[in-house]
Formats: structure tokens, C-alpha cells, sequence
């Protein structure tokens, strides 16, 4: 490994070496606006394994990549309106906007989703070191999978394992950076632009109760259904899950939870448990293993009636309580689940048609 202390050379050499480094496929370690990242060619399937195993598993999560401008960007994912108006606004900066990815990175950059994260960020080495190298860079944060934000060289090392270190090439080291939180990461690939982690940039729709998004379709919902769990991962390995839905027959509740399903990787169809009021699921999904429990209560009308249904037992780690009509027992399951702090996703759905809007207030990561 070897490390070079920014203080003594000049960006252009140690863009220049940074950059042969990336074209031999080694794994680099550099200072942003945000934290320290850790970078490969984003191109080279190869390096991006070595990337992938020091980061460690990430479900299914998409690795950002750094770009020049939005003509660089162009050549790696799809940028529609939304993505355009994100670019112009917020771009060189502290923001990640996800795209449609064209499938030109390596295996394993993209996400699952086919989407693909890009920065420009607004720190002039790292755009250095991608226009000497003629490649996007990934932009993933240089900690450990789980670990601390890396605001030093200290914070990466203390926090990896001796493998971990071992796949780390080249380290530049600029000291200790500003505690700036992560880059904002914005999700455009829906018909309104989500928020998939909050960083120093706010959208106006953080500052609302309730983030409003427009689903077109069966498909758009599932997909919504999707992202909504990818960001509540965590939530859902450690803690569990309950996601409440509310909205009149037909609203798109059942296809809500199949796209819940569908992340899950459950094979069994799903259908509205109306007359058994529960189903259960077991999935598998990256080395986990969990539960989905699906529940319509819409004919549970006294609190003597929903205690019979326990539901404080399916509380737990790994397990995903889906319940539809949720408003039908708020009352009685809100004390249950503020008890067990469990976190809680709640999603209305509007009778507004075509493009029907979701109402969705978030758990606190």
C-alpha cells in the first residue's frame, strides 16, 4: 500500500499517479467534499470485484460513480427532465442522482434496478483524476460496510479487517476532513424524483410531513415498493418493519405489497388475505433470512377484535409486517409499535387518477 500526503506534491501529480494506479485496476483511496471514498475504474470488472470485496455485501445497492460533467454522465446512464433539472441545480456538489443505468459499467455497479448513481462532485482532485484517467471513478464512501463516516485515514484503517486493508493500493491522504454529512442521494427514475438519503442538500419535500410521490402504473408502485425497502434495509435487518397502507379499493394497496414481495424475492403470489386477514412468507434475500407477514384488517372493527389478531407477536427482527387498511387499528397498533420501536412506513394512496399520488411518511434511519 502506499500513501501519499497531499500536502507534499501537486495535484497534477497526484492525479496523474492516482490515475495510472486506476488504469492498472487498484483500489484508491481519496478526499471529497463529503468523506473519503474509495475508488475503481468503474469500467473494469475486475477491480470493481476488489471494490465490491473490501466494501463488503450491500444489498443490492447501486456504487455512485464520479463523472467530469453532464456530457460524461450521458454516456453511462439516461438522464430524463428530472435527472437534467437535478444536474443543473445541484451539481458540482454534495448530490448523487440515480438514473437508468445504459449498462457500459462494469457488473456490479449498477443496482439490481438497472439504476446507476452519478456525482460531479465539487472537489477539483477527484475531477482531476477522472479527466487524466478518461473513465468514471466509483464514488462509494471508503468505510467498511456498517462502519463509521471516514473523515481521516484513521477512521477507514481502525474500522477494517487485515483482508480489507490488504485490498487497498493507493491511499491520499489530505488529513482530516470537514464532518460534512454524505452526499444526498436522489432517485429519478420514478415520475416524481424520491429522496433515498438525505444529505446537506434538503428538497422541499423533506420539509412536509408526508414526501408525496406519483405512481403511472402497477409496474411505477411496485417499483416505489421497492426503493422504499432498499432504503428501510437496514431498518428491516436490525429492527423489522411495519408499513401501513391506507387508500380506498383499488388504490393499489395489493400491488404496493407484491412489489414489497418481489424485493423480497418471494416466489408465492400474493393476494389480499380479505377473509384470513393474515399470510406469512418466508424469504431469503443476500444471506438473509426473514418473514413477510401480509394482514388486511378492514373488517376488524373493536379493539377486542384486533387483540385477538396478536400482531405484537410478528414483531421482531428481519420480519416485514405489510397491513393493509391500517387506519382500521392505528389506534390500537400505534402504543404496540412505538413500545417496541419497531419503525414504522405509512403510505396513503390518493383516489387522484391516472397517475395516482402515494403519501408516504418515512421511518427515521
Amino acid at each position: 500500500m502506499k500513501i501519499i500526503d497531499l500536502a507534499k506534491l501537486s495535484a497534477e501529480i497526484v492525479a496523474q499517479q492516482a490515475a495510472t494506479a486506476l488504469k492498472a485496476g487498484q483500489l484508491v483511496i481519496f478526499p471529497t467534499e463529503t468523506t473519503y471514498g474509495a475508488g475503481v475504474d468503474a469500467t473494469n470488472p475486475e477491480a470493481v470485484k476488489k471494490l465490491l470485496a473490501y466494501k463488503a455485501r450491500r444489498e443490492g445497492k447501486p456504487l455512485s460513480i464520479a463523472v467530469t460533467d453532464i456530457a460524461m454522465a450521458e454516456k453511462y446512464v439516461e438522464i430524463n427532465d428530472s435527472a437534467r433539472r437535478s444536474y443543473q441545480r445541484f451539481l458540482p456538489g454534495p448530490v448523487t442522482v440515480i438514473s437508468r443505468g445504459k449498462g457500459v459499467v462494469a457488473p456490479g455497479v449498477e443496482s439490481e434496478f438497472g439504476t446507476l448513481g452519478i456525482r460531479i462532485p465539487a472537489y477539483p482532485l477527484v475531477l482531476e483524476i477522472v479527466k487524466v484517467l478518461g473513465q468514471p471513478i466509483t464514488s462509494t464512501s471508503a468505510n467498511g460496510s456498517g462502519e463509521k463516516r471516514p473523515y481521516s485515514i484513521s477512521d477507514i484503517f481502525d474500522n477494517l479487517s487485515g483482508k480489507q486493508k490488504s485490498l487497498i493500493d493507493l491511499v491520499l491522504d489530505a488529513g482530516t476532513l470537514p464532518q460534512n454529512p454524505p452526499s444526498t442521494v436522489i432517485d429519478t427514475t420514478l415520475s416524481t424524483p424520491v429522496t433515498l438519503r438525505a444529505g446537506e442538500i434538503k428538497l422541499e419535500t423533506e420539509n412536509a410531513k408526508l414526501i408525496t410521490l406519483t405512481s403511472t402504473s402497477e409496474q411505477e408502485t411496485k417499483d416505489i415498493a421497492k426503493r422504499l425497502l432498499l432504503k428501510n434495509w437496514d431498518n428491516l435487518k436490525n429492527h423489522g418493519l411495519v408499513i401501513g397502507l391506507d387508500g380506498a379499493l383499488g388504490s393499489g394497496k395489493t400491488i404496493f405489497t407484491k412489489g414489497v414481495a418481489e424485493f423480497l424475492q418471494i416466489q408465492d403470489i400474493i393476494t389480499s388475505p380479505t377473509y384470513i386477514y393474515l399470510e406469512e412468507y418466508g424469504f431469503e434475500r443476500h444471506e438473509v433470512t426473514g418473514h413477510l407477514y401480509h394482514l388486511d384488517v378492514w373488517k376488524i372493527e373493536t379493539e377486542a377484535d384486533f387483540h385477538q389478531l396478536e400482531i405484537q407477536t410478528l414483531f421482531g427482527k428481519k420480519t416485514v409486517i405489510v397491513i393493509e387498511w391500517f387506519n382500521q387499528i392505528k389506534p390500537w397498533i400505534i402504543p404496540m409499535i412505538e413500545n417496541s420501536q419497531v419503525p414504522l412506513l405509512q403510505v396513503v394512496f390518493s383516489d387522484k387518477v391516472p397517475g395516482r399520488e402515494l403519501q408516504i411518511a418515512q421511518p427515521k434511519s
